[in-house]
């Protein structure tokens, strides 16, 4: 997790059928919130590195998170901030 709290635009927000399916949107809420604020989730350190240095050149940025069902899904915000989305892992 980033020890500095940033915000950035997350553009017109999707989510997969699968995402749909298998994610509480109430998780889903959650995990957006987190993402934008620049908590990544379940990234290891180097994926951290990547989305921190990221954020002030406008490149992509990835979140992984797991529901409380254990569900894995990512979250990810296209380089230009025009859009967000939530997938399942597998829907890569």
């Amino acid at each position: 997790m980033s020890s500095v709290h940033r915000t950035f635009y997350l553009g017109n927000i999707y989510a997969t059928p699968g995402a749909l399916a298998a994610i509480p949107h109430e998780e889903v809420i959650r995990a957006l919130a987190r993402h934008q604020s620049g908590d990544w989730g379940d990234v290891d350190t180097e994926d951290q590195q990547e989305n921190e240095y990221a954020l002030g050149r406008r490149l992509r940025l990835w979140s992984a998170y797991h529901s409380r069902t254990g569900v894995k899904f990512w979250i990810i915000t296209e380089a230009d901030r025009s859009a967000t989305t939530v997938l399942l892992s597998s829907e890569y």
